[in-house]
């Protein structure tokens, strides 16, 4: 990769709390790494089975609705490998259970990238309020992916399901538009709105969400050189020459 060419990484692993959370976040930048080749999965730690405000519907049923609705975007933008992790929708916490429960699915897949919320948001630009499924999630699969996913003696309980210790080499933190990593989903918005609306339990009633989104999109491409894009924060775990030195010592495990 030179300078001047796009980020692109081999493969990437995505953590979030709820379906819909990655297709308003950051799908579009999935789309385009998948369709430039690289190898991504979903961890969705709720179901959001809170998220039907129906009397006459169970929480059991709202998440299977919900988890239903999250493979078919998932495959809109070409991702097939979905884990929901089932923790009670509102009660994710950040603890050593939940931390361990995603250290094992980044040893399982192995990412090159984790793209995860924001853990330090808590009032959004809009003047909202960040879910707290949100900056838990956030914070946990930060403090998965360092120290614990790539530290051997970290849960070395895992290495007896043939789980060994993996180094991410960047998490990219979507932060609301924050950030100052551009990825340019130009030619992927319009999968991105498509997999945002197979959410129809969240937004089937969203007449104007696809005119919103792409105007969302426009405006945080203005400070580049792209049309729409997705912003995110970018932090390096493992410098280029680590990275190039992993690669090479353990070709079988960084490919």
């Amino acid at each position: 990769m030179t300078q001047n060419e796009p980020y692109i990484p081999q493969s990437a692993l995505v953590i979030f709390a709820h379906p819909d959370d990655i297709e308003f976040s950051c799908a579009g930048t999935v789309a385009h790494w998948v369709q430039s080749g690289a190898r991504v999965a979903y961890v969705l730690v709720t179901s959001g089975d809170v998220g039907i405000a129906k009397a006459d519907m169970t929480r059991e049923q709202a998440g299977q609705i919900r988890e239903n609705e999250a493979v078919e975007a998932a495959k809109v933008v070409g991702v097939s490998d979905v884990t929901f992790l089932r923790v009670p929708d509102g009660m994710a916490e950040n603890n050593m259970a939940l931390r361990k429960r995603l250290v094992r699915e980044i040893r399982r897949f192995r990412p090159e990238v984790v793209i995860t919320g924001d853990p330090t948001l808590l009032f959004t630009s809009t003047g909202g309020v960040n879910h707290p499924d949100h900056r838990a999630v956030g914070a946990a699969a930060i403090d998965a992916v360092f120290p614990a996913a790539g530290q051997p003696h970290f849960y070395e309980e895992l290495e007896q399901e043939g789980l060994k210790a993996h180094k991410v080499r960047k998490i990219f933190v979507s932060s609301r538009g924050e950030g100052s990593e551009a990825v340019d989903i130009s030619s992927t918005l319009e999968l991105k709105i498509e997999a945002l609306m197979k959410h129809h339990s969240q937004v089937g009633h969203m007449s104007e969400l696809p005119n919103y989104m792409r105007d969302r999109a426009a405006r945080r491409a203005e400070a580049t050189p792209y049309d729409f894009a997705e912003i995110f924060r970018l932090v390096t775990v493992e410098s280029d020459e680590k990275w190039a030195e992993l690669q090479e010592k353990f070709p079988d495990l960084y490919k």
